[in-house]
């Protein structure tokens, strides 16, 4: 096992979607997510973990200390129970012995890649294991320009029941999707978290950077279209408590349409902005 990271890191996550939902907002009919002021596309904190939970669990299946726990196999709490189990602790009993509670934490950080990486509250149940904030933390992504979603109406040459089947051959349904959008996520990555708690180590960080690159080349979907990740930039500071503020350091990237473009289709479209000039202690590092 390699050591816990000793630096902070910022990152930024450039990833398009053509002709498809990036998204889907279940309030709004699956429809791609929009900030209604604004028009502009949202991509959920949620939804980009689980793309990277998801590459995790298909790449590192069956490897010791990636294992996945927010995934839909079994309860969350019995998984925390097989945490007490694995250790030979008293399970079921009120009022949880700190230490306890503690050793089953650690236990679950170093079995579960997620927990290492983005916590988890893991506080339910008769043998709970702790709340642990993660030393990885993603905001919303949002479009770079305003999106407009679509619906088409689309025919199934398919009846769902005998009923119908007697009085029709096809049946009707819709699709939404967003024809072209250029999003942007930035994220944190906590050295002080990652010591302190969760042991998010420098093998960890590597497949990190690696999941975020690929995570949407083994999750296509005619629903969700084509999507790319097309850049990642990582900002490094020489320090763990890190060298100068996380806003200043994503300023340094302006991403926008080029002036002759009136509506974007394409990657090409856009035109990227690096201020490399950067502050003392921190290093930039361009993924892809």
């Amino acid at each position: 096992m390699s050591e816990v990271i000793n630096n902070r890191y910022e990152f930024v996550m450039l990833f398009d979607v053509e002709n498809g939902n990036p998204n889907g907002d279940p309030d709004a009919g699956n429809m791609p997510r929009t900030d209604p002021e604004t028009s502009y596309g949202i991509v959920t904190d949620v939804c980009l973990k689980r793309k990277i939970r998801n590459y995790t669990e298909l790449v590192k299946e069956g490897e010791a200390g990636y294992n996945i726990l927010i995934k839909a196999d079994k309860a969350l709490n019995t998984k925390f129970t097989e945490a007490y189990d694995a250790l030979g602790q008293a399970k079921g009993q009120k009022g949880k012995n700190s230490d306890d509670v503690q050793k089953a934490r650690d236990y679950i950080c170093a079995n579960y890649f997620d927990v290492r990486a983005f916590g988890a509250v893991m506080s339910t149940g008769d043998d709970p294991c702790g709340i642990v904030r993660g030393p990885v933390q993603i905001g919303f992504a949002r479009s770079v320009d305003p999106v407009f979603p679509q619906d088409i109406t689309v025919t199934r040459q398919a009846v769902t029941s005998e009923k119908d089947f007697e009085n029709k051959k096809t049946e009707m349904g819709k699709k939404s999707f967003i024809p072209y959008g250029l999003y942007r996520a930035e994220g944190y990555i906590s050295a002080s978290l990652a010591k302190k708690v969760t042991g998010f180590n420098e093998d960890d960080l590597e497949f990190l950077w690696t999941a975020i690159i690929n995570m949407f080349e083994d999750d296509h979907s005619a629903a969700r279209g084509k999507m790319c990740m097309r850049k990642l930039y990582v900002f490094r500071h020489s320090s763990t408590l890190g060298n100068a503020p996380s806003h200043i350091l994503f300023d340094k990237i302006t991403v926008k349409r080029k002036a002759d473009i009136s509506a974007a289709r394409s990657f090409n479209d856009y035109e990227i902005e690096i201020d490399k000039n950067m502050p003392d202690g921190v290093e930039f590092i361009e993924k892809i």
